[in-house]
């Protein structure tokens, strides 16, 4: 069996010794073990309540304090929340009121994108001095590849992540918890076995018993929907699963049946895909009070293509599927799309792609959300190329450059179109 100390990454036991609890040579009691750890070289990182980490981070005074990170506000959603909040039950995704009556000593902080969005290109920074294969998920979690990195570092890769977490709290002052196996849905399942401030290891030879009693819900893009059609077929541990055909979970469940026979065997042939590029752009918003009037639905609608513009520009991308996202008074979730003949980037395409496809679908509904997204990306260069049968295009592209560099020279406010100036009869 061998054993790493987290604290000063050195070897501390091999097979045969007495087991220990304290690290002999800077006594630590934070040892890693297990019979397949140096062999193992997949890992995945994912920060402790991330935003509400960097929250206490940044303001010792919420250090011991239950918080949740939301924007204050009758249909605000918690984006994530502390430990402490969630021992009175609060969760991501929970309606804020509700978070509040679960937990009413709970402090609302305000999240502040531009600080977490920074904090994360710090840690981005620490995965390049371990292996240039990483794949981010989100701001705050990761793939890592660390095959063939023994070498270069001197050090296991079990060795390199206990490092990584070690210099991630010491230098940027959060904790993250580490999953290390051999795949990448063993790995992020393992992340979340220790948390916080945790690391877990799921080898080959313990795999499929270890999944054996889990939940299926474990299984990496099984869902709330998914988990209720399993739970009806009288499947409800991943056990169940190993002892399904193939040809039988695929005949029940599509092309999710093969994942389901493979995951649960602990299989998943899936590499980390370095540098991973987003597929899609989006900006949406939620209202205060239902809308139904669609003229104030297009006041909405305008100010998101204009976000979606201006990041895809910033990105370098152009995209040709455009997507309407919206969310009805009853949360149920409309989604509408359109692909372009050629790649746009440009605000005033977007919204006039997208506007009839939400005249069409807005009589007789009230809508809480309503987002823009963009996707199927191509190059920038092929991108809004002038058409002498379409005048109107060309002009587009005309006007908004015109904006683009008023802008650039006097701010984003200096100039706009008089579409995004709200509607009086609008709510706030």
């Amino acid at each position: 069996m061998t054993a790493i100390c987290r604290n000063c990454l050195k070897k501390v036991q091999k097979e045969g010794l007495i087991r220990i609890t304290r690290c002999p040579f800077c006594r630590s009691p934070k040892i890693l073990r297990h019979p397949e750890l140096d062999s193992l070289c997949l890992a995945h990182m994912d920060c402790d309540a991330f935003y509400a980490s960097v929250e206490k981070r940044d303001n010792p005074q919420l250090q011991d304090k239950a918080v949740i990170v939301a924007h204050d506000g009758p249909r605000s959603v918690v984006s994530t929340c502390c430990y402490i909040a969630r021992m009175s039950g609060v969760r991501s995704a929970m309606p804020l009121f509700t978070a509040k009556k679960l937990c009413p000593d709970g402090v609302i902080v305000q999240p502040r994108m531009a600080v977490y969005s920074s904090v994360s290109k710090e840690i981005h920074t620490l995965f390049a001095k371990l292996t240039p294969a990483v794949e981010p998920l989100s701001l705050d979690e990761a793939f890592l590849d660390l095959s063939g990195t023994q070498k270069l570092h001197g050090r296991t890769p079990a060795q390199s992540m206990a490092w990584l977490a070690s210099e991630i709290k010491k230098t940027i002052g959060i904790t993250v918890s580490i999953g290390l196996s051999y795949n990448k849905s063993l790995a992020k399942l393992a992340s979340d076995l220790d948390k916080p401030d945790g690391f877990a290891v799921i080898g080959r030879e313990e795999a499929q018993k270890f999944l054996f009693g889990r939940p299926v819900s474990d299984i990496w893009g099984v869902g709330k929907a998914l988990n209720k059609k399993l739970a009806g077929d009288g499947i409800t541990t991943i056990g169940q699963l190993q002892h399904r055909e193939e040809t039988d979970l695929v005949a029940r469940y599509g092309l999710m049946g093969s994942r389901l026979f493979n995951f649960s065997r602990g299989q998943d042939s899936r590499t980390v895909q370095a540098n991973q590029k987003a597929k899609s752009i989006s900006a949406e918003t939620t209202f205060s009070t239902d809308i139904s009037d669609l003229n104030i639905l297009l006041a909405r609608l305008w100010p998101l293509c204009e976000k979606v513009s201006i990041r895809l520009k910033k990105s370098g991308k152009a995209g040709k599927t455009i997507t309407l996202k919206l969310k009805t008074g009853n949360f149920q979730t409309l989604t509408r799309s359109h692909t372009l003949d050629q790649p746009t980037v440009l605000a005033e395409t977007l919204y006039q792609e997208i506007k009839p496809l939400l005249e069409k679908v807005a009589p007789n509904k009230n809508f809480r959300l309503i987002g823009v997204g963009i996707s199927s990306f191509g190059d920038i260069k092929d991108a809004d190329i002038p058409d002498l049968l379409n005048i109107k295009g060309t002009k587009y592209k005309e006007v908004e450059s015109a904006i683009d560099a008023v802008r650039a020279k006097f701010g984003d406010k200096a100039i706009g179109k008089g579409r995004g100036i709200k509607p009086k009869a609008e709510t706030k």
